[in-house]
């Protein structure tokens, strides 16, 4: 894992979350040990769905499963936290 994966490298994957394309993102997020990237890395699994590996990457990012019912929601929540660093 790259722990210098950049902000825009991580909107990139936000965006492409998005735009459905789920292996692009996935690829970006999981290089990286950044919390953010865990985060993100979470909201996938919960798309997929893969509820366990989910909630694992929740708990690596230091946060809930059950903030975000909507996996667009929070992906958007995540690319304003991005945007706002």
């Amino acid at each position: 894992m790259n722990s210098s994966i950049s902000d825009d490298d991580l909107k990139v994957a936000v965006k492409a979350a998005l735009d459905g394309n789920w292996e692009k993102a996935h690829l970006i997020a999981q290089e990286s040990n950044d919390l953010i990237a865990h985060w993100i890395h979470a909201v996938l699994h919960k798309i997929e769905p893969d509820d366990g590996n989910s909630r694992y990457w929740y708990a690596r990012a230091h946060r809930n499963y059950e903030d975000y019912a909507d996996p667009t929601a929070e992906l958007k929540a995540i690319a304003a936290h991005l945007d706002n660093k």
